[in-house]
């Protein structure tokens, strides 16, 4: 798994906006991208196909790809969006995404689509999946069906950990995933400030997938704006 290899003890950056935002326009996301692997990103987390596509040939760092859908839905907590079913899937794998994330919950899916399909499906095209989990239970599902990384990503957007912390990321979940299991572990999720990523490190994560501390400015001028006084 040369990819995974490559992934090890780095910081990969999420370069991801919603249709509606300013910086969602292809040539912003390629210089965003370009930004950030310059800074030293060791890999690139990108929403559809397009975005997969412009990575690829752009750079020779591992690209995880993902899908969401235009309009995030108001029952966002409670229902699969990111790659829910076989068809986002596809579409990823044809657009060359080294690394396809998906929702890695035990949550229903449309259409019928399973969570075994979706691995079994990245496993016999040889890329490497992701599964986005919330809870330990629903990473070690994901490990038993044949996940070949786990991600805190969804951790305090499910119903099923709506008490986790909306101020730091979930250690707890990380370092429990990390001790539960033998797959590699990535810590994503409210990650704003560098001795988080040295204290994931510490806790045995793969690597670390930063995002809006680094590529929304919208969020991270709210920060600022919205200071404790």
């Amino acid at each position: 798994m040369e990819i995974i290899n490559r992934l090890e003890h780095k910081v990969v950056v999420s370069v991801q906006a919603m249709p509606s935002e300013p910086l969602y326009q292809e040539e912003c996301m390629a210089a965003m991208m370009k930004s950030v692997v310059k800074g030293g990103a060791g890999g690139l987390r990108v929403a559809g196909a397009r975005d997969v596509k412009n990575a690829k040939l752009l750079f020779d760092i591992p690209v995880i790809g993902l899908t969401k859908p235009d309009v995030i839905p108001k029952n966002w907590q409670e229902i699969v969006y990111i790659t829910p079913t076989l068809k986002e899937v596809i579409s990823l794998v044809d657009a060359g995404a080294d690394i396809v994330a998906f929702d890695g919950t035990m949550r229903q899916r449309e259409g019928g689509c399973t969570l075994k399909e979706i691995i079994k499906y990245i496993k016999i095209n040889k890329r490497i999946s992701m599964a986005d989990v919330s809870t330990v239970e629903e990473g070690l599902n994901a490990a038993k069906l044949g996940a070949n990384i786990l991600s805190t990503t969804l951790s305090g957007y499910t119903k099923e950990s709506a008490g986790v912390s909306q101020s730091e990321p979930d250690f707890k979940l990380l370092e429990t995933l990390v001790r539960e299991t033998d797959k590699p572990v990535v810590l994503e999720g409210r990650i704003w400030e560098p001795w988080q990523v040295e204290k994931a490190f510490e806790l045995g994560a793969h690597c670390v997938v930063i995002g809006s501390a680094i590529t929304r400015p919208q969020l991270i001028t709210k920060r600022f704006v919205n200071r404790e006084r």
